[in-house]
């Protein structure tokens, strides 16, 4: 399944949430940017693409159950509604398994286990720092313990640079 076929079917999932629209656009983009600056092989950033555009599908449905978008929450309804939303598509059991993974634990910041991982974690913050008071104040600490990669590095310190240095 092409990126811009998945990106279609994840905009049609929102259901015109204009936010969730934005957010995972915005994800996407930095985890694009971050993968291709890198150096990934195209197997790993197709992977990273698709995992960024799909990483909230659990944020609709966390509002309704649980009246919010918890970070643990989405983590733990996400695999039953990524299996649903790739059913009769051409993903391969093993790129969805590893999509799964990666959205299922995009809110862990420990045990990461991979550069796909790893970079996902990074894009999401590039966007909630912009989205969010909670994260714009976590922004030095993020840098310190999160932030591995030099382009992830240099996006952060280059975005928020006026907040990181006050």
């Amino acid at each position: 399944m092409k990126i811009e076929e998945i990106m279609k079917k994840m905009i049609a999932y929102a259901d015109g949430n204009h936010h969730d629209i934005n957010h995972f656009m915005k994800v996407h983009s930095f985890a694009r940017t971050i993968g291709l600056s890198e150096g990934l092989d195209d197997h790993t950033q197709y992977i990273l693409e698709v995992a960024a555009i799909v990483h909230d599908i659990a944020c609709p449905l966390c509002r309704i159950k649980y009246g919010n978008t918890n970070g643990k929450h989405q983590e733990e309804e996400s695999e039953a509604l990524l299996r649903e939303f790739f059913k009769d598509t051409d993903i391969t059991n093993d790129a969805l398994e590893r999509i799964i993974y990666l959205v299922t634990h995009h809110h862990t910041y420990t045990g990461v286990d991979g550069i796909d991982y790893q970079i996902l974690l990074e894009a999401d913050f590039l966007v909630n720092g912009d989205e969010s008071e909670k994260y714009k104040n976590q922004i030095k600490e993020f840098e310190k313990n999160v932030f591995k990669t030099s382009s992830g590095r240099w996006l952060l310190e280059e975005i928020f640079k006026n907040e990181m240095y006050e």
